[in-house]
């Protein structure tokens, strides 16, 4: 593989995400290409590989035989093991939000590429938005002591997620927030503790207070009819600070996460990469327990 090479990624998993966003992108290129796919499901692989003429790959082991990288479209129940052997293989890989179902599971995936030093970047899809890199730019020269934010969407209730097993199963917290907590923290700072209310299956809100003194609330629903919204709204001396992530153009969008996976593939580090994701699923994990125990709860790292 030479600089002037596209990047061979093979794809593991051959679900809707994976069809909608994923073999398309990958496929565009000109930074990579699709050179294989895997998955659980033989139907889906084959009917994705035959509309993108590419390989199945019988097993995840060849999968990685045929490829530079690997991106990854699974359930976060798989997503860890699959990483982890994706690391040891020394395949950089793009992986999906949530890292994993818990802490544990995503401390593994970061732990292993750690250890094998692969270039790796987190779909956090915003995040290689123009408008969200302009708002983020101009937030850290905002002085904001507090924020109002919201990712509300009717993806539950209808549409090609409205079936999926793990999102049922776990609710719009661990899908959708890794999304809006990412952003949020990301303009107003670290967050350090969590109170949260509401109901999994409807709507969860959320107080977030940040290594700053800044407070913020996150309202996160995915059975919301109407027009989906991802905003965010910052408050300070200075006035507020506004950002619709949904006014974005997803085809740039798509394009940028290509070419700065395809450069980290190539050994430039991502800032949003699977240590973000850890950190992002920290704060989600005391979201939950905070809604358990209907109280307050602390970010707590594996050194604190």
């Amino acid at each position: 593989m030479t600089v002037l090479d596209p990047i061979r990624v093979g794809l593991a998993g051959a679900g809707p995400w994976a069809r909608i966003a994923h073999a398309p992108m990958l496929a565009a290129g000109p930074e990579t290409t699709l050179a294989a796919v895997w998955s659980r499901n033989a139907m889906h692989s084959e009917e994705l590989a035959q509309h993108f003429q590419i390989p199945v790959a019988s097993t995840f082991d060849e999968l990685l035989d045929l490829c530079d990288a690997v991106a990854f479209c699974v359930a976060p129940v798989a997503q860890p093991g699959l990483a982890v052997r994706a690391a040891q293989r020394g395949k950089p890989m793009l992986l999906e939000k949530p890292l994993a179902l818990d802490l544990a599971g995503a401390e593994a995936v970061v732990a292993a590429i750690d250890r094998a030093g692969v270039g790796n970047v987190a779909v956090l899809t915003n995040r290689f938005a123009h408008p969200v890199r302009t708002f983020l730019a101009a937030a850290e020269q905002f002085d904001a002591f507090g924020a109002r934010a919201c990712f509300l969407s009717g993806a539950f209730s209808q549409g090609p997620f409205a079936t999926s097993p793990w999102r049922k199963e776990h609710g719009a917290l661990l899908d959708v927030g890794p999304h809006i907590f990412d952003l949020v923290d990301a303009a107003m700072g670290p967050v350090i503790s969590v109170h949260a209310h509401g109901s999994s299956g409807e709507l969860i809100t959320t107080v977030l207070s940040h290594e700053s003194g800044a407070t913020s609330s996150v309202d996160i629903c995915c059975t919301s009819p109407g027009t989906s919204k991802t905003e965010l709204e910052l408050f300070g001396a200075q006035g507020r600070l506004t950002l619709d992530a949904r006014a974005s153009d997803p085809a740039a969008t798509m394009a940028t996460l290509r070419a700065d996976f395809a450069a980290a593939c190539r050994g430039t580090w991502h800032a949003v990469n699977a240590a973000r994701l850890l950190h992002v699923q920290r704060i989600i994990e005391a979201a939950a327990r905070s809604l358990e125990a209907r109280g307050s709860h602390q970010i707590v790292t594996r050194d604190g």
